[in-house]
């Protein structure tokens, strides 16, 4: 858990700060914010999104939980920033860069700007990650 809150950090400081007039901190529970969704990147299967303080003025990160249920994927793409996946519970198979790989609970992954990547769920149960990742100004 340690990588996880230093990776978080470093995308956090890497960040533009939003000016101190525009911050409101809060609590947000996932319940309330959770979309099912197709598997992102057009992957297969269905998934539940849960976008954290994605209505934040400011705030220049998504924080997002995702829940990949039994046969879904996030589909193979290309990244246009530096992005991290922590896996929470279940199992995967991760593709990066051409190498596949099998990843579990306590698992950090970064992927970098340029890097092809895609994750599929394995087994019987959801696998459950947070992915970090600096937004763009032109980002929601």
């Amino acid at each position: 858990m340690d990588r996880i809150v230093s990776l978080c950090t470093v995308l956090l400081l890497a960040a533009p700060a939003a000016p101190a007039a525009t911050r409101e901190s809060y609590v947000e529970n996932e319940a309330a914010i959770a979309v099912e969704q197709p598997g992102p990147h057009e992957g297969e299967g269905t998934s539940t999104a849960y976008p954290f303080f994605a209505d934040a003025e400011g705030f220049r990160v998504v924080f997002r939980k995702r829940a990949l249920h039994p046969g879904a994927s996030i589909g193979l793409h290309t990244n246009d920033k530096d992005e991290v996946y922590y896996v929470l519970s279940g199992r995967g198979e991760l593709t990066l860069e051409g190498k596949v790989s099998e990843v579990g609970p306590g698992d950090a992954i970064l992927t970098r700007d340029g890097d092809s990547h895609g994750l599929r769920q394995r087994g019987d149960e959801d696998l459950v990650i947070l992915v970090v990742f600096p937004k763009r100004p032109t980002d929601p």
